[in-house]
């Protein structure tokens, strides 16, 4: 290697350096998944331009200047440099920074020496044009690394997962499985507040809904204290909750709804019903009882195991279901539900908004009832149910206007509700602010379920703040088609452009509701 080359190497390795990085936020973000990452790199056209065309232009000019082969290497190795040098941070700024976790160093490195071997490569020929192609290749690198760390990464999971599930069948707490297509996080929050009163109780935090999340979960946070353990469990497709439940079998399973929630990786409704069926199933081979929402007995595989079950499954729903919600009610406070169970009726009350929030409480009622709290225990508890954090979680600005924040919703059920909450808390004199980039992974169904929402959207905001429009046109044209009384409509290309807006009108009697906010893949634009 020459001197030279070995100058535009080193300027190279520095750029490859950030560069991997801000691919690897992404990558992060889609959970390592390489088809997904490269369908993200694709849509965004979120290839390199400026290096790419650095090193272009040195190796046209090298081509018919060779004289100058000295000149534009110095050039070409300081404009790789200074490119990595102006390249943003992902760790710093983001929504959701990229953490660098032992797994993230891992691939990171790898991808690292990936780089370098190619760097050599292309070092050892005299031709500047060439090094187009490594620059091109970093974000296979990452996809490359990761799949080299594969069967490593794969038997250290292994082994915590053998020590978590060790652990669990150690100190055997009853174990409370939550799944469902939207709703298991609010349900799963609650049902550990309520069961927190009879004894110790641990839930999975936040979102974390995964195998490593889990295990991660049981092996630093349970005790020997915990008498119940109410786990979160998602799905992506046929298989992942079987796998969850073999992790931590569950006593009791609550499916809490059925819907068009990541119906981009399901394609249909049956599928998905199958594939949250998994938990029922679960339950039902280790002798344990299952609370459903009625309205998941449309689908085929739930209806089957129920029939062929029915002493082990709970309903909640309307009249005739085991558990009858005959009634509710939102008001500023909170929500009032009325539920008839065993012969009794009762009134649940909750300080927590949301019409569909009448459902997750009914959910949590009869999942606590069956495992043994007393109907006036569990009412008790649920007069003190917290928010859930950026889930439709009311909030007083310091300027005096109200902030509904529902940024972590992502499905047309929960956006529904958020829309008649912003028109039940309006003030007089104060207008009704949406401020939405919409929804994701709705597949096929994400402009008819954006044109739905529009119109509903155009009966309970006055002024709508729509990020990113381009990702839902059919939301925009249905809340024009529909709007009355000088409502208005206004686009930004980030929810930061939003937000400066919204500060600079926003009064003290405005309700504003934050519905939705897309992470950082979704909806940063890279300068690349």
């Amino acid at each position: 290697m020459s001197w030279l080359g070995f100058l535009v190497g080193a300027g190279f390795l520095y750029f490859a350096w950030r560069r991997l990085q801000t691919y690897l936020h992404i990558y992060q973000q889609e959970e390592y998944d390489g088809p997904r990452f490269f369908r993200w790199l694709v849509s965004r056209l979120a290839f390199d331009r400026k290096a790419s065309s650095a090193a272009f232009v040195a190796g046209v000019l090298q081509l018919f200047l060779p004289q100058l082969s000295l000149v534009l290497t110095i050039a070409l190795a300081a404009a790789l440099a200074g490119l990595a040098f102006t390249e943003a941070d992902p760790t710093k700024g983001a929504k959701k920074p990229l953490i660098l976790t032992a797994r993230a160093r891992r691939i990171l490195w790898v991808a690292m020496a990936l780089a370098a071997v190619a760097a050599i490569m292309v070092a050892l020929t005299p031709w500047l044009i060439a090094w187009v192609i490594p620059i091109q290749l970093l974000p296979l690198a990452l996809a490359l690394a990761n799949l080299l760390l594969m069967p490593a990464e794969r038997q250290a999971g292994n082994r915590f997962v053998a020590e978590a599930r060790e652990k669990l069948a150690k100190l055997r707490p009853t174990v409370i499985a939550v799944t469902g297509s939207y709703g298991k996080t609010s349900v799963k929050t609650l049902l550990g507040h309520v069961l927190q009163f009879r004894a110790p109780t641990l839930i999975t935090p936040g979102s974390v809904n995964t195998p490593l999340g889990i295990t991660r979960v049981v092996r630093e946070q349970l005790t020997p204290a915990h008498q119940y353990f109410v786990v979160e469990m998602g799905a992506y497709g046929r298989g992942s909750i079987a796998r969850l439940c073999d992790l931590t079998p569950p006593d009791f399973g609550i499916v809490t709804a059925i819907g068009p929630a990541h119906y981009e990786r399901f394609r249909t409704l049956e599928e998905t019903a199958t594939a949250k069926s998994e938990l029922s199933e679960a339950v039902l081979a280790k002798g344990g009882k299952v609370v459903v929402n009625g309205d998941i007995l449309a689908f085929a595989t739930p209806k089957r195991l129920l029939d062929r079950n029915r002493a082990r499954f709970v309903t909640v729903g309307m009249s005739g279901a085991d558990l009858a919600v005959t009634g509710s009610e939102e008001t500023p406070d909170g929500i009032h539900v009325d539920v008839f169970w065993r012969g009794q009726p009762h009134r649940i009350f909750a300080p927590l908004h949301g019409s569909h929030q009448a459902t997750n409480l009914a959910l949590a009622f009869a999942a606590a009832a069956e495992i043994g709290m007393t109907p006036e225990e569990i009412v008790s508890a649920l007069r003190s149910a917290p928010q859930a954090a950026h889930r439709l979680e009311v909030k007083l600005l310091p300027g005096g206007a109200k902030l509904i924040d529902d940024a972590y919703n992502s499905n047309p059920a929960g956006f529904a509700s958020a829309l008649g909450l912003l028109t039940l808390l309006r003030r007089e004199g104060g207008r009704r602010i949406l401020v939405t980039p919409g929804m994701v992974e709705l597949g096929e169904r994400h402009d008819e379920e954006h044109a739905r929402l529009g119109a509903l959207a155009a009966g309970h905001a006055d002024l709508a703040y729509v990020v990113q429009p381009e990702r839902i046109p059919s939301f925009v044209a249905s809340f024009r088609e529909h709007a009355r009384n000088g409502q208005e409509l206004a686009t930004f290309l980030s929810f930061g452009d939003a937000d400066a807006a919204l500060q600079r009108t926003l009064g003290p009697l405005d309700v504003v509701l934050i519905e939705n906010d897309l992470p950082d893949l979704y909806e940063r634009r890279l300068s690349l």
